[in-house]
């Protein structure tokens, strides 16, 4: 029906214009012009002129951004009456993105819900080694850990299955409530990670109790354009590499993308030893291909990683190999997604298609017969309608659901085959006024989860939100958010009855478990001017019938006794920070920012995996054009930057009845590099090192800790990039 409708609804449009500084009225080069709604855009000319083509009529929101300026945001109508021309005002102030987790796709400046926003070349630059790494830096988000290859997101103290992780557009499911079970995600073909706090089910539905995780796909080439990358990086600690390659091309109706990423890494070292078996594997593949004519575009993307991650036990073999010892996981996993787009004169629908396949194998003691042997298919659709816009209300309904197949194969099996139904159906507006804007909706939702041959189950449930922002004086920004969210138990929880080698307790669930439902208050303030910025973030959380698992005091095959309950808790905290760009040394920034989540039961007794209070303080210089050599070399140093970090984490004494308390430790850290241009291509450097001082010390959220053994210690990491 889609591709029927272009032979109807075909139009073309163009949209060209220039670019200038307001102050000296001279035209920007290299300014980007991106339509969000359309996934089209394009540059500015050495005249600061531009044009795209081929665009259907409507009202559409254009975004103007550069380095040195500030970032605009402007609603024009297609067709234009005369071509457009825009100042901007230089501004010390980072270049907004535009935040694509929330469905209005706005810059977060103009967002009523909060979302925080990290670069994955940010990530890099600091020196992640992973993915689950790298989204520590943002405050308010940490990960728990099994060495350095698995990691899970934990928002403001939710983990697991409370939080969902969104990827090509669809939501990823890789069993995760799995305490050893990580993203599968490689770094390589993202481009950035948006981290929306606190419950997000209006937009998700279940599973995004506490939050979710949305990766961004790095996009693809501008119109009638081509552009290539290879990618290397090399860890001291693990005497471990990554490198990817990537080609994109864009003509005026295809575009494709390809890129293909390598990793391997030792034993990480700490504290004079090796950490035997924390080696691990890493092949990736994405690849994406796209249409788009006048009103109409579509794309399909995918996604295969295949990991092979050695599972720690206790210290042992002290070698730099990067095969993997027994015990080992082997997983590949699928993501392939579809997301087609029909822009009619007013309005739109958009509609994401999704199947991912989670083959997920663990090996004790030979490869002949996994231990473990679980698939897990899901197929996820999510359709949205864009209605036409009714003064100053914005409004999208639509529905989404899933349907979840897990099996086993292998000689164990931490959780029976099952199939999992998801339906819901929600409508959302934001509304427009001079002084301030409001965002609410509705939604509903039915989760039904059949287990062969034992239980069948259905949770029902409604849910709602409603924020506002408006500037409490000129230059405070404030937004007050209300939101419920629910979670209904996962298979593990209901139906646990064995040993979870993982963990080594023996588990029992509990069918009669009911759906978490949770009631947030969010309240944050900015304050930004042309030196300071300023923000505070702080929120409530209360979540009814919270499960949880507890120790019983039995022993089962040598196995101490858990069994899952359920309790009403409360987690309360927030996020505060400063960030210092006196002018006119508009290249040096400071910033600072504290990190706080208390979470209890309502008996007072704390909650398990809550991370401990920290504090990060950076201080960084940036350049964005620096001659190397002289004034007609071909050689220049651009966005050159050199930071140092030292983070502070403080003890964690606030635990549940069955875990140890851990000691706090700063860590610092420092990097530098730049990008070299060479006659007409890029060579982008990175240097960093993390953990300089050798700092012997133990996350809190590592799942080692129960054994001392440490985290990760000093390491070195030399990235290079090359684009062409």
């Amino acid at each position: 029906m889609l591709f029927l409708a272009i032979t109807t609804i075909y139009s073309q449009n163009i949209i060209k214009g220039i670019i200038k500084e307001k102050e000296s009225d001279t035209p920007i080069i290299f300014a980007n012009i991106y339509l969000p709604q359309l996934e089209k855009g394009t540059i500015t000319n050495e005249k600061g002129e531009f044009i795209i083509l081929d665009l259907p009529s409507g009202n559409y929101k254009m975004v103007i951004s550069i380095i040195g300026y500030k970032t605009l945001s402007t609603e024009i109508i297609i067709p234009l009456i005369q071509d457009l021309s825009i100042t901007l005002t230089a501004s010390a102030i980072e270049m907004e993105e535009i935040i694509i987790s929330t469905p209005f796709h706005k810059l977060q400046s103009e967002n009523v819900m909060k979302v925080e926003q990290i670069k994955v070349s940010e990530m890099k630059a600091s020196g992640a080694t992973t993915l689950a790494e790298g989204i520590t830096n943002i405050a308010g988000v940490e990960s728990v850990t099994t060495g350095l290859s698995i990691g899970k997101p934990v928002i403001r103290g939710l983990s697991s299955n409370r939080v969902l992780v969104y990827t090509q557009g669809i939501r990823l499911e890789n069993q995760q409530f799995g305490d050893e079970h990580g993203l599968g995600i490689n770094t390589a073909g993202i481009e950035s990670v948006e981290v929306i706090k606190g419950p997000a089910s209006l937009l998700y539905g279940s599973d995004a109790l506490g939050g979710v995780l949305y990766l961004n796909p790095e996009k693809f080439a501008t119109q009638n354009t081509s552009s290539g990358d290879i990618n290397t990086d090399y860890y001291t600690n693990t005497n471990g590499f990554s490198t990817n390659a990537g080609f994109k091309s864009s003509g005026d109706v295809f575009k494709f993308i390809f890129r293909g990423s390598l990793g391997e890494h030792s034993d990480y070292k700490t504290n004079g030893f090796r950490v035997t078996n924390t080696r691990f594997k890493e092949q990736d593949l994405k690849a994406a291909i796209g249409y788009q004519k006048s009103k109409f575009k579509s794309e399909i993307r995918y996604n295969l990683n295949a990991s092979k991650l050695g599972i720690p036990e206790e210290i042992g073999v002290q070698n730099i190999n990067k095969n993997p010892l027994f015990p080992y996981q082997k997983i590949n996993n699928h993501v392939l997604s579809s997301k087609s787009t029909v822009f009619l004169d007013v309005s739109s629908l958009t509609i994401n298609l999704g199947f991912t396949h989670n083959d997920r194998k663990e090996f004790g003691e030979d490869e002949i017969k996994p231990i473990l042997d679980m698939k897990l298919k899901t197929l996820s659709y999510d359709v949205k309608y864009n209605l036409p816009r009714f003064g100053k209300f914005e409004t999208i309904v639509g529905i989404q659901g899933l349907n979840q197949t897990n099996t086993n194969f292998g000689i164990e099996q931490l959780i029976p085959d099952a199939v999992t139904n998801d339906f819901g159906v929600l409508a959302t507006s934001h509304i427009h006024f001079d002084d301030y804007d409001i965002q609410l909706g509705a939604r509903y939702d039915n989760r039904n989860i059949n287990v062969k041959n034992d239980i069948n189950k259905t949770f029902n449930s409604f849910n709602g939100a409603v924020g506002i922002k408006f500037n409490l004086f000129k230059e405070i920004t404030t937004r007050i958010n209300l939101a419920t969210g629910f979670r209904a138990p996962n298979l593990a929880e209901l139906t646990s009855n064995g040993v979870h080698e993982g963990t080594n307790r023996f588990e029992i669930g509990n069918p009669n478990l009911n759906s978490e439902q949770n009631f947030q208050t969010d309240l944050a303030f900015e304050y930004k001017n042309e030196h300071l910025e300023i923000f505070a973030n702080v929120f409530y959380n209360k979540i009814d019938n919270y499960i949880f698992i507890s120790p019983t005091g039995d022993i089962i095959d040598d196995n101490s006794v858990f069994v899952y309950k359920q309790n009403d808790a409360k987690l309360y905290g927030g996020e505060f920070g400063l960030h210092i760009h006196p002018h006119p040394l508009d290249w040096l920034h400071f910033e600072s920012s504290f990190e706080t989540v208390t979470g209890k039961q309502n008996n007072e007794n704390y909650l398990p995996l809550i991370p401990a209070n920290k504090i990060n303080n950076i201080a960084r210089v940036e350049f964005i054009y620096d001659k190397l050599k002289g004034e007609h070399s071909s050689v220049h140093l651009k966005n050159s930057y050199a930071f140092i970090k030292l983070s502070t984490t403080f003890n964690q004494n606030k635990i549940s009845g069955f875990e140890i308390k851990t000691s706090g430790y700063n860590l610092l850290s420092l990097g530098f590099g730049g990008e070299i241009k060479i006659s007409k291509h890029l060579l982008k450097i990175n240097i960093s090192g993390t953990n300089l001082t050798n700092k012997v010390y133990i996350n809190h959220l590592s799942r080692l800790k129960i054994d001392g053994i440490p985290n990760i210690g000093r390491n070195f990491s030399l990235s290079l990039s090359y684009r062409f």
